[in-house]
Order: C-alpha cells, then sequence, then structure tokens
C-alpha cells in the first residue's frame, strides 16, 4: 500500500498555490499533507487567504479556529488511511466517511450533530459519431460533501467531475463565498444540476435519431427499423441517468424546505431553484424511460412484421410452384390408360393450363398484397 501511495504521489502533478501577491507558484506537496488532497484553501470574507506554501487540512483548521472563515478541504479517489486523518481532525462521523471512502452510493443527504453528509452522482455525456449496441453514452462519477460550521470537504470519485473552474468561479463572487460553506455546498449542487440538463439534451438528440430509423420508411414505403441493442443500449445508460436524478430530488426538497442549522437562510432559497431544475431533469429522463420502451416495442412488432410478410411470400412462391408439381405428379404415376399420353396436342394444352393457373394465383395473391 505504502508503494501504491508513493507511485501516486510521483505521478500527481504538483499544482498552483498562491502567494502573499496573489501572484502562483509552483510548489512540492507537503509530505504531510495526504497524496488525494487536490487542494486546501481558507476562506475568509469571500476571499481566499493567500500563504506562501500549501497548507496540510489540520494547519488550515487551526488558522480558521484562531482567525474565523472556513476550510475549503477538495480531495479525489481518497484512501481509508489517507482519509482518516482528517476525519479525526473534523470530527466526521465513522458512517459518512465509510459512504465516503467506497463511493458508489445512492445521492442522499444525511445529517449528523455538527455536519451535513451530501451525495451527488455527477453525470457525463460521452461524445459519438454514431450511436452503436456497444456505444457508451454517460460516464457517472460521485461527489461526496461534508458540511459543517466552520469547513467544506469534497471527495470527488471518478475522472469526471472536476471542481476547479467551480472553486475559481466562486473565488470570483466574494458576496456569495462570504455566505459560508453553505454557499459551496449550493454551488456544487447547482453545478451538478447544470450538467444533468446538458446531459438530457444530448440524449434526446440520440433519441430522436434512434426514433427516426425506426420509423422513416425503407423499401416499398414500409418502416425499415433498426438494431434493437442500440436501443435496449440507450435504456440502460437512461437507467444509469434515472438512479443518478431520482433519488437526489428529495434532499434538494429539504435543503429549500427546511430550515437548517448549517444552512444560510439567504443560501437556503437558491436551492429552491436547484430543486425545480432537478424536478424539470427527471421529467424528461422518466419521459426518456416510457419512450424508449415504445420505440423497442415498435421495433419488436416491425422485426415480426417483417417476419410474417416474408413467410406470407415464401408460402405464395409455393402456392403457385404447386400447380405444376401437381401436373408432374399425375403424369408421372405411369398409368397405362391415360387418353392423353396418345393426344397429340396433350402436351401443349397441359402445359398452357398450367401455365395459365400459375399466372392465375400469381395474380390473385399480388392484388391481395402477399407479393
Amino acid at each position: 500500500m505504502s508503494m501504491i501511495r508513493d507511485l501516486r504521489a510521483a505521478v500527481r502533478p504538483s499544482r498552483p498555490s498562491m502567494r502573499k501577491d496573489g501572484s502562483a507558484y509552483d510548489t512540492t506537496r507537503d509530505p504531510s499533507t495526504p497524496s488525494a488532497v487536490v487542494d486546501c484553501a481558507i476562506y475568509r470574507d469571500g476571499a481566499r487567504v493567500a500563504t506562501d506554501r500549501p497548507l496540510t487540512p489540520h494547519e488550515a483548521m487551526r488558522q480558521v479556529r484562531r482567525d474565523g472563515g472556513f476550510v475549503w478541504i477538495g480531495l479525489h479517489e481518497p484512501t481509508e488511511a489517507e482519509f482518516a486523518g482528517i476525519a479525526g481532525e473534523f470530527g466526521l462521523h465513522p458512517l459518512a466517511v465509510e459512504d465516503a471512502v467506497q463511493a458508489h452510493q445512492r445521492p442522499k443527504l444525511e445529517r449528523y450533530d455538527d455536519s451535513l453528509f451530501t451525495v451527488f452522482k455527477t453525470i457525463h455525456y460521452v461524445e459519438h459519431d454514431q450511436l452503436t449496441a456497444n456505444s457508451e453514452v454517460v460516464e457517472t462519477g460521485e461527489v461526496m460533501c461534508f458540511t459543517g460550521r466552520d469547513f467544506f470537504i469534497t471527495v470527488r470519485h471518478g475522472g469526471q467531475g472536476s471542481l476547479r473552474a467551480l472553486r475559481h468561479r466562486l473565488q470570483d463572487d466574494p458576496e456569495l463565498l462570504a455566505k459560508g460553506p453553505s454557499a459551496v455546498l449550493h454551488a456544487i449542487a447547482d453545478h451538478v444540476v447544470d450538467g444533468y440538463i446538458a446531459v438530457a439534451d444530448a440524449v434526446q438528440d440520440d433519441i430522436d435519431e434512434v426514433e427516426t430509423e425506426v420509423f422513416s420508411p425503407g423499401r416499398k414505403g414500409t418502416p425499415r427499423g433498426t438494431d434493437a441493442g442500440r436501443i435496449y443500449q440507450l435504456k440502460r445508460e437512461v437507467l444509469e441517468f434515472k438512479r443518478a436524478v431520482s433519488p437526489l430530488l428529495r434532499p434538494m426538497q429539504l435543503l429549500s424546505e427546511r430550515p437548517m442549522r448549517l444552512i444560510d437562510p439567504d443560501i437556503q432559497k437558491y436551492f429552491r431553484d436547484v430543486a425545480d431544475h432537478l424536478a424539470r431533469v427527471q421529467e424528461q429522463v422518466l419521459g426518456f424511460d416510457e419512450l424508449l420502451n415504445s420505440i423497442l416495442q415498435a421495433n419488436l412488432a416491425q422485426a415480426s412484421v417483417a417476419q410474417n410478410e416474408d413467410m406470407r411470400k415464401i408460402t405464395s412462391w409455393a402456392a403457385i410452384i404447386a400447380v405444376p408439381t401437381m401436373v408432374c405428379g399425375v403424369y408421372g404415376m405411369n398409368f397405362e390408360h391415360m387418353p392423353e399420353l396418345h393426344w397429340r396436342f396433350g402436351y401443349p394444352v397441359i402445359m398452357s393450363v398450367t401455365v395459365v393457373l400459375c399466372l392465375g394465383i400469381h395474380r390473385a395473391l399480388k392484388r391481395n398484397g402477399w407479393l
């Protein structure tokens, strides 16, 4: 395990920090800081406190307790050992810590004595030139948030959902950031839900494409259909999307409706907007699921109709071929007393009758739509 940590520390690039004059510089990480820590910063009065070197979580929390403000620590896929020291420093509940380390959690909101634990599932749309039965449409990740009175900790899992741009955007809005950790929680919730909206629009385009192919006319004006595997794959991805969206609606409603000690009243009203957007996305996703069910059933019905069409054609040609087969069977029995055998016009008459019967059957079947 120690060798794995050393390798992770070796390949992890150094990150810029800030001098007291606000300029950025590259520096190596403090050896006492867990390698999973992406950023650790103190915010006071809506501004990031500049430091000469990156702070450890312990140092940051000690300064916050002495001078005020709050600390925001970002981690990426920490191990249990890497997170143990931070959990002890901030008094995080063991159950929440276990969920944060293990990941693969359902979106939820849990309240403990001195903190809120929130789980978000991030969704990223995978670009593809053409949807196939093996196309991956969405990728999922997770962001766990610990919200306290003077700290905010994010634990991110998966390659998507980076919060660096969000942190910079918040730093450009000191008035909002001055509201404390609850402002960061709202910003992350809004960021995640905005991602849902973008993915929903992209998935809608894929569904429209599949729907067009299923119902677009092929040869002779009949629907040409599409590969059922593509529809099923898209349905699986929509199901994954629904698992991320639906469980999150109730936590967002709780944050917007119930006063909570750790949520600033001025921030609470903004959660209502997030809940409204999330409800709209949930309706879209549920609609996607129902629409894909209908498209899949229609595609299977078209396949059944195509099979019936083929069977009717085979049956029609079998009926036509049955006429000369019957004639050949009759004259192949070699009866001795068959008047047609010694009649000069027997052969042409029989052949003419056979052709007329075949043409008559063909015309009747074609008129009835079997051919």
